[in-house]
């Protein structure tokens, strides 16, 4: 079946319901999501959005703290728009109904704003500690309120229609998209395509991010000769809790800030070897301890013990933590929790322009899919949802400026081919567990030229089973998410082998300082190795 529409967005979460919300004011939009509306990577954010609220803050102070985090490498104009964006872009989030924590000490802004690591201010406005889920509530029960806005949920991209693969312009004009339900492939074309897809958190073995995130827009985009930028920057938060079923639950840094000490399985408290403010220290170094001391010592995980309080003062303290903790068998008032880093956000992304232009003319990136300099090598607290609003925005407005129009392109539809139903689901598992644990134990928190060229090797031969078995069978979500998540691996090991440098969250033991000469972006296409760019 063949759709048409003036705005295709793939993803539903900040960016893309930003982006749709402005958009639907002058055309409409069709939104691709590959599971319910709501099943962002969003949702799940914890703390809240950073920006200037507190009159004794300054944008100046914003910026710079910005640029500290990003370690040289985001781009001063970027990050300047962005934070002169964010009052205005919080302020819209108000108007439809986001219900952020109020203020009981009479602050000027009448919101409670919280302090987080890498800030030198109050400036990050949230809702309790479900900040994301109250944005992604207030947004779509906005856009599900607009005419010009259709949803179409449990579809998945398979991959961007570009007009040059049918003897056209090189122009992005669309989406081919599998129908879980029905198992068909549809046709999607769209005077713009927007690339709202979020991060590719799946791609290693233990992540905070959701199910969802397997970085398609990222392999999309690669796919269709978009360039790509920075992604052996993948920002990791130090401790998850460590159990099968329990998903990507975070245990806040908070406990470490009551005092809870990280030991290893015999008990030993390690973090005062490694930096002097032990447990306290800064979360990359925590990250790389804790990954240091896993792969020293060849156990799954380190304990973090909160054992000298009360299980009365956990309860009271981390009511949610202390819960959840209980829920998986372990009550933190009697024994330590088990704990692992996980991959958190890429910094890395499809390569745009300030208002989310990619380099393939007709594909736009917004949110956590897109480079856009503001980050650079390493994300400051509570810059990620404000990315989403504020690009988001900024690309709609750039559209509005001069709406495309026009007939749309002819294109074949999908073709099947002689593809059969698989009967061997078990290479897509099999092949699924086998990157997310070598990119863990291999490209992770801490690298070396050694095992990014294995990882690179084995990446290698994973793709051609890919590929045989992709072609071979009908399509379906598994061996989509697989493909791309891949595609992914593929691209965070050739930007990490290009770096000969450790910066921000690229930390490699063969070249373990910083390099003035590098302080350029890694940049990657199809056809053309990575190299780093002057910035």
């Amino acid at each position: 079946m063949r759709y048409t529409t003036d705005y295709l967005v793939l993803g539903s979460g900040i960016a893309g319901l930003t982006f749709a919300l402005r958009a639907a004011e002058h055309g409409d939009v069709t939104i691709i999501t590959k599971r319910g509306r709501a099943d962002a990577a969003t949702n799940w954010a914890q703390g809240g959005i950073s920006a200037v609220l507190d009159p004794t803050d300054t944008f100046d102070a914003h910026v710079a703290d910005t640029l500290t985090a990003g370690a040289g490498l985001s781009k001063t104009a970027i990050v300047e728009g962005c934070v002169r964006d964010a009052p205005d872009r919080i302020r819209d989030l108000i108007a439809i109904g986001t219900a952020f924590s109020k203020s009981h000490d009479g602050h000027p802004s009448g919101y409670d704003l919280g302090r987080e690591g890498g800030h030198s201010a109050r400036r990050v406005i949230h809702a309790g500690d479900i900040t994301g889920r109250e944005v992604e509530r207030a947004l779509l029960e906005a856009c599900e309120g607009n005419p010009r806005i259709r949803f179409f949920e449990h579809h998945m991209a398979v991959d961007l229609i570009t007009l040059s693969k049918f003897g056209g312009p090189d122009v992005c004009a669309g989406a081919y998209v599998l129908d879980k339900a029905t198992g068909q492939v549809h046709t999607f074309l769209g005077h713009a395509t927007v690339l709202a897809t979020g991060g590719a958190g799946k791609v290693y073995l233990y992540t905070s991010n959701p199910d969802v995130a397997t970085g398609d827009g990222v392999a999309m985009a690669y796919r269709a000769g978009a360039e790509v930028a920075n992604m052996e920057f993948y920002q990791f938060h130090p401790t998850v809790l460590h159990h099968p079923q329990a998903k990507s639950f975070l245990i806040s840094e908070a406990l470490r800030g009551e005092g809870g000490v990280l030991r290893l399985e015999d008990g030993t408290a390690f973090m005062k070897k490694h930096h002097a403010m032990a447990d306290l220290a800064p979360r990359d170094v925590v990250a790389r301890a804790i990954d240091f001391e896993m792969k020293r010592s060849g156990e799954d995980c380190v304990w973090l013990d909160m054992t000298h309080h009360t299980p009365e003062f956990l309860r009271q303290r981390f009511p949610n933590i202390y819960a959840e903790c209980l829920r998986w068998g372990f009550d933190m008032g009697e024994r330590p929790v088990p704990v692992v880093p996980a991959a958190h956000f890429m910094c890395g992304g499809v390569t745009t322009d300030d208002v989310g232009r990619t380099s393939l003319p007709g594909l736009w990136a917004i949110g956590e899919s897109a480079c856009t300099g503001l980050h650079g090598a390493n994300r400051l607290a509570s810059n990620s949802l404000l990315e989403g609003l504020v690009f988001g925005r900024r690309c709609a407005d750039e559209l509005a400026k001069d709406p495309p129009r026009g007939a749309f392109p002819q294109v074949p539809e999908w073709d099947v081919g002689g593809a059969s139903p698989s009967d061997e689901a078990v290479v897509i598992s099999q092949n699924w567990d086998e990157i997310r644990r070598l990119m863990w134990n291999y490209v992770g928190i801490v690298r070396s030229n050694r095992r990014l060229e294995r990882a690179a090797r084995r990446i290698a031969l994973l793709q051609e089973e890919i590929r045989e078995y992709y072609w071979k069978h009908l399509l379906t979500q598994d061996m989509l998410e697989l493909r791309n998540i891949a595609t992914v691996a593929e691209l965070i090991v050739a930007c990490a082998l290009a770096r000969k440098e450790s910066r921000g969250l690229h930390y490699t033991i063969d070249y373990p300082q910083t390099d003035a000469t590098q302080a350029r972006d890694t940049v990657i296409k199809r056809g053309v190795s990575a190299h780093l760019r002057h910035a």
